[in-house]
């Protein structure tokens, strides 16, 4: 989804080091699992998470995960699924959470059908961080103003929403990054519509517990 110089730039605004232990949320394909394994190394670990809300998907996402975690020099990673709001029922405290492309799911009747909300997410995330540990959010930008009413039909979000859900659990945000902006993007079409798919406006935000 990203040229190199972009996910380097990624992981350097997450802050993610060598030895760091993160979470990687409804990980997809494992591409950013395999990419946090080689930035943590052998003294970190990476828990690719597939929240238990999506894990009847035909291309059987945590069967997905195992996979790659059985991979040579992928000991630092653990396959591992629950309630989204349960996750610290299957991982162990943390200095990142990584969350791509996801957050505006929380809005969905998907991951709401099972009891999760953003606020009792946000709240999970917040619990099983460590002090000074990162929450990172990086999603499709919906209109200013919207909320989350684009959130289930364009799988979108507006970042101020998001910002303002995130600090109620307790985060202070610590950053923001324009590396995934496009001005160009016209917020009212479908992130899967081919004019607008890989290229659409996303905001990053670095959140921090203090």
């Amino acid at each position: 989804m990203y040229d190199q110089a972009t996910q380097s730039e990624l992981v350097r605004f997450a802050r993610v080091d060598a030895g760091a232990t993160v979470i990687d949320v409804y990980p997809g394909g494992g591409d950013w699992t395999r990419v946090l394994s080689d930035v943590v190394g052998p003294e970190g670990r990476v828990y690719s998470f597939v929240p238990a809300e999506v894990a009847h998907f035909k291309n059987d996402p945590v069967g997905l995960m195992r996979t790659l975690a059985g991979e040579p020099s992928r000991e630092n990673v653990d396959a591992v699924t629950a309630d989204l709001v349960a996750l610290a029922e299957v991982t162990q405290p943390a200095d990142v959470l990584w969350l791509h492309l996801f957050y505006h799911d929380l809005h969905t009747a998907l991951i709401q059908g099972k009891g999760a909300t953003a606020a009792a997410f946000n709240g999970a995330v917040h619990d099983l961080l460590r002090p000074g540990g990162r929450y990172v959010v990086v999603d499709h930008a919906a209109a200013a103003g919207s909320g989350t009413s684009d959130a289930q039909t364009l799988h979108r979000i507006d970042p101020a929403l998001v910002r303002e859900e995130v600090e109620a659990a307790g985060f202070v945000l610590e950053a923001a990054s324009t590396l995934l902006a496009n001005e160009e993007d016209p917020h009212s079409i479908k992130v899967f519509d081919p004019s607008i798919k890989g290229r659409t406006d996303r905001f990053a935000y670095r959140f921090m517990k203090i």
